[in-house]
């Protein structure tokens, strides 16, 4: 397993769990397995749902595991294939097949591995225009799903109170609720000490989901 992709992983499910007052071991364990599995991708991907599947009081991380899992098979799992797998037709079948899985965290994460081996210190700013193109006419879905964002940049310069605040008011129907209140709390906050922890927590409406989505990224980062 990719070692960003191990690191995020564990402390998902360790404060997932935590806030929830459960076991993570034997989920854990199971991941783990899955992920080093050697393995075709929705072989793999079964295999997930089946972990979850067997511990539903972590439903919630499901879609969040699948984004880590892409990731890993971006980083690991494809680097043991041909030299072109990502443009065969095997891949595209995939790709249509899995559409409804995961979240807008994968784009964040392949935003957060493209700074590593560029090294560059991710941000807001760059993962929007950069990254995203939101502000190119041929992306605007993309412009779409992340307008709360953009409308709300000035977010990262405060604090995890007035990123609550705003985050709270977003319709349940637009894709980046759930990820909003952790996301801009990473880029407002990227390497948060025990005390930032507790109040984002404490600002928190989703304790457990939002802490373990903000620990994933920032894992991901370190």
């Amino acid at each position: 397993m990719d070692a960003n992709v191990n690191k995020s992983l564990h402390h998902a499910l360790q404060f997932y769990a935590t806030v929830e007052e459960q076991d993570f071991a034997a989920l854990e364990a199971e991941l783990t397995t899955t992920f080093d599995a050697e393995l075709p991708f929705m072989e793999k991907v079964a295999k997930l749902d089946e972990a979850f599947d067997n511990h539903p009081r972590f439903e919630e991380l499901r879609e969040y595991v699948f984004d880590l899992l892409m990731i890993n098979f971006f980083s690991e799992d494809v680097q043991k294939l041909e030299e072109d797998y990502l443009d065969s037709e095997e891949w595209e079948a995939i790709e249509e097949e899995t559409l409804d899985r995961g979240s807008e965290l994968l784009n964040v994460l392949l935003y957060l591995k493209e700074c590593e081996d560029a090294e560059v210190e991710p941000s807001l700013d760059d993962y929007l225009k950069e990254f995203l193109l939101v502000e190119e006419d041929e992306f605007q879905d993309e412009h779409r799903i992340y307008e709360q964002v953009i409308s709300n940049q000035i977010l990262v310069e405060s604090n995890f109170a007035e990123i609550s605040k705003v985050a709270s008011g977003i319709s349940e129907d637009e894709e980046i609720k759930d990820i909003f209140y952790p996301l801009m709390s990473f880029f407002a906050e990227p390497q948060p000490d025990q005390q930032a922890i507790t109040e984002f927590l404490a600002q928190s409406d989703r304790k457990s989901l939002d802490l373990a989505i903000y620990q994933l990224i920032i894992q991901f980062n370190n």
